[in-house]
């Protein structure tokens, strides 16, 4: 299972605590998903190999609107495993579910709404939307009761028409970060499955694996890549042999 987090600058804590806690609470990698004006330049390889977790160069695309974020999405998509939008404006809701080029849909009920127009986009161009458990978690009073209103909301529409998710409780610090068992919990009593929780969770790293495969030179398209073939020279040029 993996996290979503934020890490210093774009956070209090650094990547390397941030991995550090993780690895500590059971996660196999963090999806470092830093804004996009906010870079972090941390040595991931290092930091994976020093804690023994998977960390994973990401970006959320921050912006003002549509056409402003569609420009961000281009420029970080062939630099960036992961790529996810800031949701919870609705126009960036909207923009968000109708890119292919686009990962995951960050909070969308943060502010803004997701309704059945956007559950059918995002599951036709195979976007996640994000459970985010933040809110639910730190707020108190009518402002819980309402993130709790939004989330079972969200997991309708999700439900309904089978759209892709992630699971987060986008942390900023390291002291932010829940165990998967307690998200589990948290997510059990808000009214989601343990099952449903895990899976979300899991889905950042099947994200990564799949964007990584598609980074590398032998991806060609869905379903086909280049094959290493032996050959034997006859004089005539390559030729396959059995």
């Amino acid at each position: 299972m993996y996290e979503g987090v934020h890490a210093r600058p774009d956070g209090e804590s650094t990547v390397a605590r941030q991995a550090l806690t993780a690895a500590e609470y059971g996660y196999s990698g963090v999806v470092v998903r830093n804004h996009g004006d906010q870079p972090c330049d941390a040595d991931y390889d290092e930091i994976a190999e020093t804690y023994g977790i998977d960390v994973v160069d990401g970006v959320e695309v921050r912006a003002d609107d549509p056409s402003r974020a569609s420009g961000f999405v281009g420029n970080y998509r062939d630099e960036k495993t992961v790529v996810c939008v800031h949701g919870g404006d609705d126009r960036l809701n909207r923009f968000a579910v109708e890119q292919p080029a686009v990962d995951v849909l960050a909070h969308p009920m943060d502010g803004g709404d997701f309704n059945h127009v956007l559950a059918k986009e995002a599951a036709r161009n195979g976007v996640r939307v994000e459970f985010s458990l933040v809110r639910a978690l730190r707020e108190q009073g009518g402002t819980r009761v309402r993130a709790i209103q939004d989330l079972r909301k969200l997991r309708e529409m999700v439900e309904t028409y089978d759209v892709p998710y992630v699971v987060s409780v986008d942390p900023t610090s390291h002291l932010d970060l829940r165990a998967p068992r307690d998200l589990r919990a948290v997510g059990e009593v808000i009214g989601f499955s343990g099952e449903q929780v895990e899976r979300g969770l899991r889905e950042w790293g099947r994200l990564a694996e799949r964007n990584r495969e598609r980074q590398s030179d032998r991806y060609v398209e869905p379903g086909v890549r280049l094959g290493e073939y032996e050959t034997e020279d006859d004089g005539d040029g390559p030729s396959d042999t059995e």
